[in-house]
């Protein structure tokens, strides 16, 4: 039987299969080691980090809705000194690709993550929060702005050679032309999307259901318009996409594949179902054989948007 390649690569970043764990919900990594080889994985993004640790917001921080779930962490996190220390060792070991996403309150903030990160051994990649939408301060006013989404990964691409990915946000118009004005500035890849800005309320009490009030709204409820984004990004940049939103079954990573993502990761799924990836590729085997696929790259951007599909018996 002919070999069924499902390799991505993003810059000096291959990957053996297009699956990623996403930033916030999978931990560090290390905290699902017991029930998935990280080295299966085609890449793990940490939590995302700062210069500093950082606490977060106070509870209550996560609520589910239908169909999703709200959080409002706050992107509580070691720091990028702790967990190059304590964490990234312990991810090389278990031969783990690692993507970290990096977080900060000013330009310069960003500049130095990226600097201490390239000096260090066993980080295959960055990925550029600017697109939180739970802290008033830093990374999403950069990600909000096209000049500031230009300014900030133009100025990392200045001090790293490791593969750049913004992780832009939903919370725009227009998210293609923030996917264009990151490769005009020299990303390798872009990640989307991040949460959308919702909230819920308790309406006995005649309270937010968050601390914070307002949280990123994650899940299957936001999977059409991410898979919509994608496909619209798609329309303006030749660079590599990572889609993300509410994936929950192969289908679904192959929903964003066709609509034009090299990649995916899959994060409130993991909160669900921790032994998802397994059944994840097992599902991309068992379609790639149906269909005759032997490289799954080829199926990136192959919409036919000629009609639509006729409905299943």
């Amino acid at each position: 039987m002919t070999a069924l390649d499902m390799s991505v690569r993003i810059g000096s970043l291959v990957m053996p299969n297009p699956l990623m764990a996403a930033s916030g919900c999978f931990g560090y990594g290390l905290e699902y080691e017991d029930v998935v080889d990280l080295a299966t994985l085609g890449g793990v993004v940490s939590k995302g980090l700062f210069l500093a640790e950082r606490q977060g917001h106070k509870p209550e921080r996560i609520a589910e809705t239908p169909a999703g779930m709200l959080n409002a962490i706050g992107l509580q996190g070691i720091g990028v000194h702790r967990f190059i220390s304590e964490k990234l060792p312990l991810l090389r070991a278990r031969k783990a690709r690692t993507i970290v996403n990096i977080c900060g309150t000013t330009l310069d903030e960003y500049v130095e993550m990226a600097r201490i990160l390239s000096d260090t051994e066993g980080v295959d990649a960055l990925e550029i929060n600017i697109s939180c939408p739970n802290i008033k301060e830093g990374g999403i006013q950069f990600g909000c702005s096209l000049d500031g989404t230009f300014g900030v990964v133009s100025a990392i691409r200045k001090v790293t050679s490791l593969p750049i990915i913004p992780k832009l946000t939903p919370n725009v118009t227009s998210p293609a032309s923030f996917a264009r004005a990151a490769e005009d500035a020299g990303a390798d890849a872009i990640s989307l999307v991040n949460t959308f800005l919702a909230m819920a309320i308790d309406v006995e009490q005649r309270k937010p259901k968050l601390s914070n009030v307002v949280g990123g709204l994650s899940g299957p409820a936001i999977r059409p318009i991410a898979v919509r984004m994608v496909w619209e990004c798609r329309q303006e940049v030749k660079i590599p996409i990572v889609g993300m939103g509410g994936i929950m079954d192969h289908r679904d990573v192959l929903e964003f594949m066709i609509a034009g993502a090299n990649a995916v990761q899959v994060g409130t799924a993991n909160f669900v179902d921790p032994f998802i990836w397994a059944k994840l590729l097992d599902g991309l085997t068992d379609y790639m054989q149906r269909h005759q696929i032997t490289r799954l790259a080829d199926i990136v951007g192959a919409l036919d948007t000629t009609s639509p599909a006729k409905a299943h018996a």
